[in-house]
């Protein structure tokens, strides 16, 4: 196959496609209003929730899972705010495996529970001190009770991955035969790498008939890669949230894993959600906590489609799939080709030209571009820097005078001092 015709999101090194596999058929649930709520900025008012809920449904998140109605009596008549908004996205809150939070939460109109508890040594120790027998008639109880309301309800335990298998398995068949809708697996304190949870999701996946739900922390880097594995492996749900905001460094964010799920299957990712909505929420979270969008953000930040090393420059000019594996227009987003630095390429510089409409040949074009390389050895040029250059060239080549002009300078500073006595 030739590279014109092969799908340039994809890679070339073709992993054999598991039975197990829900890359192509997953589901998110958004949780930036409650695992967010955790992030050490975020204070969010009533109309700041609605504004980033509504902004998660345009971009079309199956899910909005929203902070516990027992945290406070704000948090109470959010959920209720929040469900009477009337979106296409499902409601959730995440409670603890209690009657009192599940029976509160109901009252609020959610659409379903996210009930959790702590399974691990170090939480039946340190934390709520219950063994595991205590905690299976405990969750019987609550998804009973969720249930005989008609509410969807999902089952997880909380660090999962330091829990005993044994028991997190027994654990799991039980509510599975209660008839919930998913369990869910948690790296609560991000120690799993995606081996460990494609080991365990497809263990999981063999004891459970519903779904599986996964929740990822990033303390060692591996929370989108976790969440992949876990979807190649049998996983149906994977929380995120915008920016991975969240306790300490938080979950998934949001625009990482819809970047991962795009180079899978991009057909899928676009027709699924509404791409170019992704920079809005973000911007509207990211005001919210006060922090900036990183520089390197996935497909948003401004260094995300940026090219600068003039054979990389060369090859995106003739075609954008040599160094991009995501489109940027599918994001509503731009490419911009760096060109005033010492690395720049006389191809790139001849794209600007072009665009200038300054009819310079390629001869023209390389010898303003060792002019470039020269300046930005002393400092980098910005844009408005490189075109008055060209500027001045171009016009002082209808009088002959382009190579004199050029020779003369020898700093940044002098382009403008030239332009403003042409």
């Amino acid at each position: 196959m030739s590279p014109s015709q092969r799908d340039p999101s994809r890679s070339s090194i073709n992993v054999p496609s598991s039975y197990l596999s829900n890359v192509s058929n997953f589901k998110i649930i958004e949780s930036t209003l409650r695992e967010g709520e955790q992030f050490a900025n975020a204070f969010f008012t009533t109309e700041k929730k609605i504004e980033i809920a509504k902004a998660l449904d345009d971009f079309g998140v199956e899910y909005l899972e929203l902070t516990s109605p027992a945290a406070s009596t704000q948090s109470y008549n959010d959920c209720k705010a929040i469900v009477g908004l009337g979106l296409k996205a499902k409601i959730l809150t995440h409670v603890r495996c209690h009657m009192d939070d599940a029976k509160l939460a109901v009252e609020t109109g959610v659409d379903g529970l996210d009930v959790v508890i702590g399974t691990s040594s170090y939480l039946r120790e340190f934390s709520h001190g219950k063994d595991m027998q205590y905690i299976i008639d405990t969750a019987t109880e609550v998804i009973q009770y969720i249930k005989s309301q008609g509410l969807e309800v999902r089952f997880s335990s909380e660090d999962s991955f330091r829990s005993d298998i044994v028991d997190l398995l027994n654990l799991y068949r039980a509510v599975d035969k209660l008839g919930v809708n998913r369990v869910g697996i948690a790296d609560t304190v991000g120690c799993a790498s995606p081996d460990q949870v494609a080991e365990l999701v497809r263990t999981l996946r063999g004891v459970v008939s519903c779904d599986i739900e996964c929740h990822f922390h990033n303390d060692t880097g591996c929370a989108i890669a976790n969440a992949y594995a876990a979807l190649q492996n049998g996983a149906t749900h994977v929380d995120t949230s915008v920016l991975g905001i969240g306790e300490r460094n938080g979950i998934p964010p949001l625009g990482g894993f819809i970047a991962r799920m795009y180079a899978a299957d991009k057909e899928y990712v676009k027709n699924k959600y509404n791409l170019t909505k992704l920079r809005d929420v973000e911007n509207i979270v990211a005001d919210a906590v006060g922090v900036s969008v990183p520089f390197n953000n996935y497909i948003t930040g401004y260094c995300a489609f940026t090219h600068k090393a003039g054979i990389h420059a060369k090859a995106i000019l003739n075609n954008p799939s040599t160094y991009e594996i995501l489109k940027p227009e599918d994001f509503g987003m731009t490419r911009y080709v760096a060109i005033g630095h010492r690395l720049t390429g006389w191809n790139a510089v001849k794209n600007r030209v072009d665009q200038l409409n300054l009819g310079l040949t390629d001869a023209d074009c390389k010898r303003v571009t060792n002019k470039i390389k020269n300046l930005a050895d002393i400092r980098p040029l910005s844009l408005d820097d490189v075109d008055k250059l060209l500027m001045i060239y171009g016009n002082a080549k209808n009088t002959d005078s382009h190579h004199a002009i050029l020779d003369s300078i020898d700093t940044p500073d002098q382009i403008s001092g030239l332009q403003q006595g042409a």
